[in-house]
């Protein structure tokens, strides 16, 4: 989904989170120092002291994402009760945190014990105020704002007409009714403006952002025309599909819909990933900086006419175009071309076919230079691509950037294309070049299809191992 509106509003909680907790022990401190008349002795100042609680907002995010504080049913309930409840135990655990940290890290964290008490009670205020201040805003502004998602509904069903009117009423939850494909009688009729005979003329003259299903006629086709236009997908299940159905339900209002995911890559979980690029993609390119300033200078000097370093397009999410940086591995005269051009163009396309049947590789290819062959065996070429993470083109663990004319090989290429690219992945870790073509994309389907936090750590982990064992490398 191109647009993802339940992600800017989570990136907009954590913010008003991070302001609310460093809010929340400024006036504690405040409260203590100049409302209590019991004498005290700080050796923090104000400052001082937000800073240190400020540089531990991470830990507050992690703790108010593990009690579902950014997860969309949570905040879109109708219900504040639950959202209250959590935010209670989020201050809790949040304090018991600093606290244990304060002891077993042997630092002062609080200048008195009753500024932790006093900060338990507004962190919890003030994260309930924040909540209740974005949800006034977002039910304020949406009427007037564009940013929601475009919803295709289509089904000739009783809840077509129900969706419609929940939609229209209550625009804060994000949506826009922009098309209907259903009969005329499950349509009101100051909204048969927007109703379409078919499916692909919706799709073709209103861009949805989201397809809503409320009967099961050609569903599987409606579902692969959403992963093809890179749409979210839900069904409204009848009673009886209901009852024996297993899994995470929403309510639009109080219609059960059941999201049919092509990824979990959406909303906070984008967000998470987002974040985890940025930190460990940091950490990585400082890291590697002195080695990559050192190749860009070795590969210089072995060839002073051309620049060490290469780029080209690949396509990554969305179909999105990249330009992807690498260390030069190619005798420059082949770079920018196929491999079919390369070697018809010197004078050897009986390699063509063995390229091809080898999985995209040939032993002793003889476009891959002397140092070439080192940086590939070694996955130095792929350094420059920290900086691809850091721009956000490409993510740190993905399916592999694919070359634009490389699509007509890929039966599920919109799936493919569902998430970033990775500059590693769950293939490059499982065999490389030891396993086949159709393996390696079977691999990068699972993993689009199953992605977890813990799953890319884990590939991380296992990358490092198969850089440093070589293992798969040719």
């Amino acid at each position: 989904m191109k647009k993802d509106p339940g992600l800017t509003y989570v990136l907009i909680l954590m913010f008003g989170d991070a302001l609310a907790i460093v809010a929340a022990f400024l006036f504690a401190y405040f409260v203590r120092t100049n409302l209590d008349s019991r004498p005290f002795y700080f050796v923090q100042g104000p400052w001082e002291f937000t800073s240190t609680i400020l540089i531990l907002v991470p830990v507050w995010w992690i703790i108010l994402a593990l009690l579902g504080l950014y997860n969309k049913r949570v905040y879109n309930s109708r219900s504040r009760f639950s959202e209250i409840a959590r935010s209670f135990a989020a201050a809790g655990l949040g304090m018991m945190f600093l606290i244990s940290f304060e002891f077993f890290a042997k630092v002062r964290l609080f200048p008195s014990r009753s500024v932790a008490l006093w900060a338990l009670v507004f962190c919890f205020v003030t994260l309930v105020l924040v909540r209740l201040l974005t949800r006034f805003l977002r039910r304020l502004l949406s009427p007037h704002l564009a940013s929601g998602l475009n919803v295709l509904i289509i089904g000739n069903h009783k809840n077509t007409e129900r969706l419609i009117e929940h939609i229209v009423d209550f625009p804060e939850d994000g949506f826009r009714l922009k098309s209907v494909v259903a009969n005329s009688a499950f349509v009101p009729e100051e909204f048969r403006k927007i109703r379409y005979s078919s499916l692909q003329a919706a799709l073709d003259e209103t861009s949805p952002d989201i397809i809503f299903q409320t009967d099961e006629d050609k569903a599987e086709y409606v579902y692969a025309e959403s992963i093809k236009h890179h749409l979210l997908y839900y069904f409204v299940p009848t009673e009886s599909t209901l009852s024996s159905h297993i899994g995470d339900i929403e309510l639009i209002g109080d219609i059960p819909a059941m999201l049919v995911k092509v990824t979990p890559l959406v909303g906070a979980a984008r967000a998470v990933k987002r974040l985890m690029d940025l930190v460990l993609g940091l950490v990585a390119f400082l890291v590697a900086l002195i080695p990559m300033l050192l190749l860009w200078l070795i590969i210089k000097l072995s060839d002073l006419r051309h620049s060490p370093l290469y780029s080209e397009y690949r396509l990554s999410r969305y179909n999105k175009k990249v330009r992807i940086y690498k260390f030069r591995s190619m005798k420059p005269e082949f770079s920018g071309l196929s491999p079919e051009e390369a070697f018809k163009k010197m004078g050897r396309p009986e390699l063509i076919e063995q390229y091809r049947k080898g999985g995209d590789y040939i032993k002793d290819d003889p476009r891959i230079t002397k140092i070439g062959r080192f940086l590939r065996q070694t996955s130095l070429d792929e350094l420059p691509q920290l900086f691809n993470v850091l721009k956000g083109d490409i993510s740190l663990v993905g399916p592999r950037a694919l070359v634009p004319g490389e699509l007509r090989n890929y039966g599920d290429r919109s799936l493919l294309l569902s998430v970033k690219s990775g500059l590693t992945g769950l293939a490059q870790v499982s065999g490389r070049r030891d396993i086949s073509f159709e393996e390696r994309r079977a691999l990068d389907l699972y993993y689009i299809q199953n992605w977890s936090f813990w799953l890319d750590l884990q590939i991380l982990f296992r990358t490092i191992a198969v850089v440093l064992t070589g293992k798969g490398a040719k």
